[in-house]
């Protein structure tokens, strides 16, 4: 984007995802190349821009300056401005961010995983690119969960205590030394760390040591750590004090900017209509402060504003750290729109719409034939999963569950509760999907019922199984897939259901129809009124044994595909009569009655959002938690339940040695979630799936790059770090605990195989691997490969390998480096 006055540093950048870094010096912006991206001198300002394209399509782009601890004043108001400039050359639309040195925020760590490491002094020019700096040996200290912060200290014994971790790098050794009161996730997060220093400043080419808090006696390794400080003796019970005391917190406050002053915003609710598109507000959470300016603020205003809300920190006795949020209008972050009642929720593709059928007239206006393209182009994909398995589904009722016979299986009633078992095959492996399916009309006794009896179904079946809560109007894709075709009923069959509803019996019944494909199709009965109709949507009408079927007015030709494919299955060899929209014979208004209102605005689905991971604990029966950025697979740490939002369905993830024990804990954490701020804009009947660690699905795995030699490894987080980390895996042998979680959380059937055989992940058993594996018979190296690897990289089974002429399996694992 061109802008008169635009810094030549700016022209060109936010286009393209990934990062552009700029330092300031000398008052000018010099660029940072890739290869020193991560590296930060504690004398200097910077300017980063992170740019992200959603699944959308999208652009974002985050704006963060960073100020180093020793940075000069003129730097840091300079790195203000620049931000404000780079805003403005990406068309007002981006997030900014003010980060301190020690006390940068998680979104922004997360872009330089595993960490960075800020350098004393200053940055020159001649540095820039340069090649790595002379060795010297040094320590550091370690804190965080998902992300790590990493700081030098001094190297000395009066740097270490008991609560942190650290790390000493010598050159020959890296040395991680655990504090006793140290987390397992905080070690396993910075043995990343030991792992960046291994490859970064040794060339891969380190002996790593561990020393645990407490534990040396015996230790050649510890007698070698503690002969770095001139031998053993006690270090400090607590870490230093380095951040000032923050005043209590209080309630929320809301000003407006006024001619550099701020003005408290005289308002009884927290509605967002009180934020004007001409104005700034600052709104002080005590943890956070945010500055929202409108969009039709000035450039100099904004200046101004960022400065005046500097100040203010200042003059409150705020922390200089105290973290910082510059939105622009339309681009709010959601935790920042939690703070507020009536927030609009995210509107439909209307522009889309409008756009697609413009060019449709403008070619048919040429002479071309226009074929109608489907609104929703999920409809052109395939399946995450196996469609063609074995599907059954249980009533429930009075505490019990029947199978109904396969003629009724596709048709469930709103008055009851079902439970729905569906068993595919994926990649050679055995999947079980059970869904607790709860209809509107059902009972809380039925329901309470329901996802008990799925929740044992789940823990006795024998393979990978997932469980599912889903509510009647809110089913996933999946749900519907595996029905093929689905009727839902407006009445219910269950005892408790049939005790506390007047059966009325009435001749005449509603369906609009809907459906993804041909092998996905559901009618759905509605109230027998015209408010039930809709615009986009067909309709089949029955009374008795006569059939009208109702075509809305932006439904399409695919639509009308999907009401006579199920016309077929409602009326099989009987007549009806075709209706269209504003075409209605008296007859139909006769049976729905007297023609009124309803929906006549074209519904499209909202394109597929980026999914979000949170972590997820319950405090009082209170969500705590929160969001893990740019997340990886890597963030699935055992230790923890975790929650998933793909903005369609949640999935709670539970480690196996987290502290939820039962389905019903992790259900009871999604519904927390939903009700809680973070997920302010989710219907709290979203589907929830309960996923436990091992038994992952493949429309749970494809939200990550998935590497399954990951899930055959066995420990704490800590231990399997170290075991990658020292070029070595763990032994697939379970503890008694590990095995006790399994059968209370898992069931008796796990995917993990309980074996003596020691398996290891494909990427360090290869000849030219980074960290070479040692103690293992190179000559059948494949044979440590987990099976679903193995079948994953050979494209066969172990078997099938092993059958084939010697020749034949030397040149496929020569193919894989293997040989």
């Amino acid at each position: 984007m061109a802008m008169r006055g635009l810094d030549e540093a700016f022209r060109g950048v936010g286009d393209k995802p990934g990062l552009d870094i700029w330092c300031i010096l000398n008052l000018n912006l010099v660029p940072i190349p890739k290869s020193s991206h991560g590296k930060f001198f504690s004398g200097n300002a910077y300017l980063i821009l992170h740019t992200n394209v959603l699944k959308t399509g999208v652009r974002q782009n985050y704006v963060h300056y960073w100020l180093g601890e020793d940075a000069k004043e003129v730097d840091c108001a300079l790195a203000s401005e620049n931000a404000i400039e780079l805003d403005m050359a990406l068309g007002s639309c981006t997030v900014q961010y003010r980060e301190v040195q020690g006390s940068e925020s998680e979104k922004f760590l997360s872009y330089f995983r595993p960490c960075i490491i800020p350098v004393e002094g200053c940055l020159s020019p001649q540095m820039i690119g340069g090649g790595p700096d002379s060795y010297t040996i040094t320590m550091f200290s370690c804190r965080g969960d998902h992300v790590v912060h990493v700081r030098e200290v001094p190297f000395s014994r009066h740097s270490l205590n008991h609560n942190e971790v650290f790390i000493i790098d010598t050159q020959s050794k890296i040395f991680l030394f655990s504090g006793c009161n140290s987390s397992t996730k905080s070690r396993a997060k910075a043995l990343d760390v030991v792992q960046y220093i291994k490859e970064n400043q040794h060339g891969g080419r380190c002996q790593v040591a561990t020393i645990e808090d407490g534990k040396f006696v015996g230790d050649p390794d510890a007698g070698e750590f503690w002969s770095l400080f001139g031998g053993h003796a006690p270090i400090s019970r607590d870490p230093p004090s380095e951040t000032l005391e923050e005043p209590e917190p209080q309630s929320m406050k809301l000003f407006w900017v006024n001619k550099g002053k701020l003005l408290p915003v005289e308002s009884a609710t927290m509605d967002q209509a009180v934020l004007s598109s001409d104005k700034c507000y600052l709104l002080d959470c005590y943890a956070k402060l945010y500055l929202w300016m409108g969009k039709t603020v000035p450039s100099s205003e904004k200046k101004a504003a960022i400065t005046l809300v500097e100040a203010y920190v200042h003059s409150e006795g705020r922390s200089t750290s105290t973290r910082t949020t510059f939105l622009n209008e339309g681009n709010e972050t959601a935790d920042f729109k939690s703070h507020f009642s009536n927030w609009p929720k995210n509107v439909s593709p209307t522009l889309y719409v409008e756009g697609k059928e413009k060019v449709a007239a403008i070619f048919k206006q040429k002479g071309f034939e226009v074929k109608e393209l489907p609104d929703d182009q999920s409809e052109l994909k395939e399946p995450l999963i196996n469609c063609s398995g074995d599907l059954k589904v249980w009533l429930v009722d009075h505490h019990e569950k029947s199978l109904l016979p396969t003629e009724v299986k596709n048709r469930l009633c709103s008055g009851d509760c079902y439970v729905v078992e569906y068993n595919y095959v994926h990649n050679s492996k055995e999947y079980h999907l059970f869904y607790a399916w709860l209809g509107k009309g059902s009972t809380k006794e039925d329901r309470a019922d329901a996802i008990s009896i799925t929740a044992d179904m789940v823990d006795s079946v024998k393979g990978r199984a997932v469980m599912a809560q889903v509510y009647e109007s809110e089913e996933p894709d999946f749900f519907f897939s595996v029905f093929k075709s689905l009727i839902v009923l407006k009445d219910g069959r269950s005892t408790a259901y049939k005790n506390l509803t007047e059966q009325k019996k009435q001749n005449a019944s509603l369906f609009r129809i809907q459906g993804l494909g041909y092998e996905s199709v559901q009618a759905i009965e509605v109230d027998l009124v015209p408010s039930s109709l809709n615009s986009s949507y067909c309709y089949i009408l029955q009374e008795g044994d006569f059939f009208y079927t109702w075509i809305g007015s932006f439904s399409t030709p695919h639509d009308e595909d999907l009401l006579y494919q199920m016309l077929d299955k409602l009326s099989a060899l009987k007549q009806s009569i075709l209706v269209r929209e504003d075409s209605e014979l008296d007859d139909l208004w006769r049976i729905l009655g007297k023609k009124s209102e309803y929906p006549k605005e074209r519904h499209t689905r909202l394109g597929t959002e980026d999914p979000r991971l949170y972590t997820g604990s319950l405090e009082e029966d209170s969500y705590e938690g929160k969001e893990i950025y740019n997340f990886t697979q890597d963030d699935l740490t055992t230790e923890d339940a975790l929650i998933l939002d793909s903005h369609n369905e949640i999935f709670i993830w539970v480690g196996l040695c987290s502290n939820f024990k039962s389905k019903d804990q992790a259900l009871l954490l999604g519904k927390k979630f939903l009700e809680a701020e973070v997920g302010h804009q989710r219907s709290i009947g979203m589907p929830i799936y309960v996923i436990g660690e091992g038994n992952e699905p493949p429309f749970f795995t494809c939200f990550f790059d998935w590497d399954p030699s990951k899930t055959n490894m066995y420990g704490n987080s800590f231990e399997r770090k170290l075991a990658l980390v020292k070029g070595s895996s763990n032994k697939t042998e379970t503890n008694e605990k590990d095995a006790v979680t399994r059968k209370q959380f898992l069931g008796e059937a796990t995917k993990l195989q309980e074996t003596n055989s020691v398996i290891y992940p494909y990427e360090i058993l290869k000849v030219h691997a980074n960290t070479p594996i040692t103690g293992i018979d190179v000559t059948c190296r494949e044979a440590y490969m987990s099976a679903e690897e193995f079948q994953d990289k050979f494209r066969m089974t172990k078997d099938q390998f092993y059958k084939l002429p010697k020749w034949r399996q030397n040149k496929l694992k020569s193919d894989l480096d293997l040989f």
